[in-house]
């Protein structure tokens, strides 16, 4: 039977496991039992490319052309014997089908080396505590890269791991360039991608074909496969929605785009599609779609049927990952870093938290789109019911839940959900580094199978904190990264330089903020971005109040996202660029923190004015908990066991935990009191107010106050009696 659609990511966004947006719509169509399927166009390219016989033809056409390379691809040439042999067995190495390779790549003398080797340095200082499968892993994802350099100067200038022609659709105002792109001859990668579809058209035999495109790079697959569609297969409805068009394409003007797509939706897909497949079966007239460009006599029109909502987050189904090669992705590593490392190595199961973003006051951030401005939390019982399900599917118990920014206290309902289900998951997700996030929430957040978190720091400065209304202080980020950090959870942060009115001074005084929060190991991975005014945040909708001026006031007929603006200030921030990658680079494998800043920079830079001891001492100074009655409180250790003492009028209390035992003694009716609060507060029973027991204790034992003072509650506390 003829699928009604068949989703498709093109290339290319991650190797080590699929995109969601595809498996989020088949959830939602399931619910409706509406016949649907997936691929990832992405993923079978690169296994098609990196296999013995497609290598061939990498070699073959390179020598063929017989242009003027560079060393680099002469000797990877020269090499065709040894890469031809060894890469099947390195993408079954990768996939995690041939782990005993590992003892093979190590040694050094296996893989064929070219010009990213070079950058290899001490291998045994990055991997000497990390394992030889790492250590083999991060060998064979150079060996990738290396022919990632052949294909792009000898193949294809357009190829990249996580990108496909990135070039031609960003920031593409004009669609000439993406339009003659498309009327090439095809490449061999072009070919590779289109036979491929073929295949997927004769397995499927869809009734339209939906192209998720994420990012800027994924906007020529998508073209190019329309293209093909409209050509081969005119019969088949061909339509785009993702990422890219959401704050690229609002604005759209030209009607070219339409002879490769037949629709492009906006925002949240699920009604969207569904009217869509409505009226492709001719259930619903045209007037009725939902966020829908069409072409009409030749002119660009949307329809926007106000009338029906959108799809509640408790109505969109649990994501379904079935047809997707699960068991196919590569697991790589790009930098030795083990928080920088998890975008790209291991599988992760992709699920939402909560639509958009519980903040939503960023001037930076596109705060005007749905999809960001409109926030709606689910429950933490129906997050884990589609966590069961996306397990008991794919086999694997790793989550990263792509949230804007996870709410603090969904976090906790979720992480108490998981300890009382008895579930083992492994999970990490994107925060603001704000004050709910207690050193005692964090160790909740760990028990339950955090491991990581990233969030937003931004400009380490409180001026331009201030002036985003990122809503946090420098001091404050301090105390989250530590308290996280403490309870064995990993930290990366986003970082930012060049915002409107930013000064050099600000950003070495922001770098040696970093480089503090790094030494004092509060932090252990990061990423600089360089500032894009884009059209749909604050800054970009007003700039005026952000102290700069907008330079191109005329929306371009195609796409319209990162807009020109002259800063009065005047600083050249592309000069930092370089000297940011690289102090950072160092920092994420702890050195460098001794080098003076400027050293970093080949240019005169200003002296920072941040103390030496500024991230220090806000750790130190960070005021301690303060007990007030309408607390929760909650304990994530095991009960403890009564036991006589040799003590008259004693019992010991004795824990068992994972690691060893440990015991209390204490006055029998004292320790029957802390033994019915350990019951009553533990993390399978609803959530207690610490008024409850303190009121208790007051009228039963003594005094509270005194008792928190005790080496007893101490000892409690250390061992997982928690207060939020």
């Amino acid at each position: 039977m003829a699928t009604k659609v068949l989703f498709i990511t093109p290339p290319f966004t991650q190797l080590n496991t699929p995109y969601p947006a595809t498996a989020y719509l088949k959830g939602y169509l399931n619910t409706l039992n509406i016949k649907s399927n997936q691929a990832d166009l992405g993923l079978e390219v690169i296994l098609k490319l990196f296999s013995r016989k497609g290598l061939a033809q990498v070699f073959e056409s390179a020598e063929e052309q017989g242009l003027e390379y560079s060393d680099n691809v002469h000797r990877i040439l020269r090499m065709k014997p040894a890469y031809l042999q060894t890469i099947d067995t390195v993408v079954d190495f990768l996939q995690d089908k041939n782990p005993t390779l590992a003892y093979h790549i190590s040694e050094g003398n296996f893989l064929p080396q070219a010009g990213r080797f070079e950058q290899l340095g001490d291998v045994e200082w990055a991997f000497g505590t990390m394992g030889l499968r790492d250590k083999a892993r991060y060998l064979a994802t150079l060996y990738l890269e290396d022919l990632g350099d052949l294909i792009t100067e000898a193949i294809d200038p357009h190829f990249g791991f996580s990108r496909y022609a990135e070039s031609l659709g960003m920031s593409a105002g004009s669609f000439d360039e993406m339009e003659a792109a498309l009327q090439e001859p095809l490449s061999l990668i072009d070919a590779m991608l289109l036979e491929l579809l073929e295949e997927k058209m004769k397995a499927y035999q869809p009734e339209s074909v939906a192209f998720s495109v994420p990012f800027p790079g994924n906007l020529y697959g998508a073209l190019k496969c329309g293209q093909y569609l409209k050509k081969k297969h005119p019969s088949i409805k061909v339509w785009m929605g993702g990422g890219y068009p959401n704050t690229e394409l609002r604005s759209l003007k030209d009607a070219r785009v339409f002879d490769y797509v037949d629709y492009i939706t906006l925002d949240d897909g699920e009604s969207p599609v569904r009217l869509l497949l409505e009226y492709l079966g001719g259930q619903r007239p045209l007037e009725e779609l939902k966020r829908t460009f069409i072409r009409v006599e030749g002119e660009v029109k949307m329809i926007n049927n106000g009338a029906v909502k959108d799809v509640s987050q408790r109505e969109v189904g649990t994501p379904d990952y079935s047809d997707l090669p699960l068991a196919e992705y590569l697991s790589v590593i790009e930098v030795a870093n083990p928080m920088h490392r998890l975008w790209s190595d291991g599988r992760w199961n992709k699920l939402t938290l909560a639509h958009g973003c519980y903040w939503g006051k960023c001037t930076f951030c596109d705060i005007s789109l749905d999809y960001i401005g409109r926030y709606e939390p689910i429950t933490a019982a129906i997050l884990c019911d589609r966590i069961e399900e996306i397990m008991a599917q794919t086999g694997t118990n790793g989550f990263h839940f792509v949230d804007e920014a996870a709410p603090p206290a969904l976090m906790r309902d979720l992480a108490l959900e998981i300890l009382r289900r008895g579930l083992v998951v492994v999970w990490w997700t994107n925060i603001r580094f704000e004050s709910n996030f207690t050193a005692d929430l964090c160790r909740l957040l760990r028990t339950s199978g955090c491991i990581a978190i990233s969030g937003g720091l931004e400009v380490a400065s409180d001026r331009l904190l201030g002036l985003i209304k990122k809503g946090v202080t420098v001091a404050q980020v301090a105390q989250v990264t530590r308290h996280l950090t403490q309870a064995g959870i990993m930290v990366h942060a986003y970082l930012m330089y060049g915002y409107p009115t930013q000064t050099a001074q600000e950003t070495m005084d922001s770098l040696e903020m970093v480089r503090q929060l790094f030494e004092e190991g509060v932090l252990q991975s990061g990423f600089w971005h360089r500032f894009a005014m884009t059209a749909h945040s604050p800054v970009g909708l007003d700039p005026q109040a952000f102290g700069v001026q907008r330079t191109d006031l005329e929306l371009a007929p195609f796409a319209n996202n990162e807009v020109g603006y002259e800063d009065p200030v005047g600083v050249d921030h592309a000069l930092f660029s370089e000297g940011l990658r690289k102090s950072l680079f160092n920092y994420m494998h702890g050195v460098g923190f001794d080098i003076p800043l400027k050293e970093w920079f080949d240019f005169r830079v200003p002296v920072t004015t941040i103390p030496k001891n500024y991230i220090q001492r806000q750790i130190v100074e960070e005021p301690a908990l303060i007990y007030k009655k309408h607390q929760r409180i909650i304990w994530i250790g095991e009960q403890p066991d009564i036991q006589d003492s040799e003590e008259p009028g004693f019992v010991e209390l004795v824990f068992s935990g994972k690691k060893e035992d440990f015991a209390m003694e204490l006055p029998e009716e004292f320790a029957e009191w802390v033994a019915s609060l350990l019951a009553n507060v533990s993390y399978d029973q609803p959530l207690s107010m610490l008024k409850e027991i303190w009121e208790d204790y007051e009228a039963n034992v003594g005094d509270f106050e005194e008792l928190v003072e005790s080496e007893v509650w101490e000892i409690l506390r250390e061992q997982g009696l928690l207060v939020f």
